[in-house]
């Protein structure tokens, strides 16, 4: 099977061979470009099958190569980002970005990012074990094969969230979708629904974390 190209536009050249050694060590094969400009040209020219876009680039930002990349392709865009303003992410992933990761951040957590979303857009192969299953009839699930002991409150979440992975969800979506009779509760009811359902979730399988935090945003599910 060939290698997933990954492009990282990153100006900080320690930064930027960082995320090459880590994303090398899982197989894929990357690049790295510093300038913006030249960031559009290579994308043009080699159409990588991911992109890991910082924001803040020489002479064209991030968020201008992200709305110019969206004009000829569909590669998945992964923005990187020292800004924490709500207005840079929404904006972000607006012109067209899959996901967005702030820095500082772990090389281990983007690399993770990188896998479900080239996951998510590639499909599962043939013969490879289905990683969740929802039983809405019986609310029952099923994760890596076995099962998952929830509350009916506990399977709503899980199903809202994995019906539409890499979709950020705020709280008050996620109490609408789970609350239907609209009762009035706290938003920090969620949480608290949220930390249960992911310590379930780690109870099975430790070594990956599906469900995460999007801060000052809400939730989302990363098979």
């Amino acid at each position: 099977m060939p290698q997933n190209s990954i492009l990282i536009v990153e100006d900080e050249p320690k930064l930027a061979s960082l995320l090459k050694d880590y994303l090398q060590q899982e197989g894929y094969q990357c690049d790295i470009i510093g300038d913006g400009q030249q960031a559009l040209e290579k994308i043009r020219a080699s159409a990588p099958d991911l992109i890991l876009l910082d924001l803040m680039l020489p002479g064209l930002d991030g968020l201008s190569v992200c709305r110019e990349a969206r004009r000829f392709t569909d590669t998945p865009i992964i923005m990187v980002t020292a800004r924490v303003e709500e207005i840079d992410r929404l904006l972000g992933l607006e012109l067209g970005a899959d996901d967005y990761v702030c820095k500082p951040f772990s090389p281990r957590e983007v690399v993770a990012r990188v896998k479900a979303i080239l996951r998510r857009v590639r499909g599962a192969p043939a013969g490879e074990e289905q990683v969740l299953a929802l039983d809405p009839s019986r609310y029952r699930a099923v994760l890596r094969g076995k099962p998952l002991e929830l509350t009916a409150i506990e399977f709503q979440l899980l199903k809202m969230l994995a019906d539409e992975p890499g979709r950020i969800f705020s709280r008050n979506q996620l109490m609408d979708g789970i609350y239907q009779d609209h009762r009035i509760v706290s938003d920090r009811t969620v949480d608290s629904h949220i930390k249960k359902l992911r310590k379930k979730i780690a109870e099975l399988s430790p070594d990956h974390d599906y469900i995460h935090s999007v801060y000052g945003l809400g939730y989302k599910y990363e098979g």
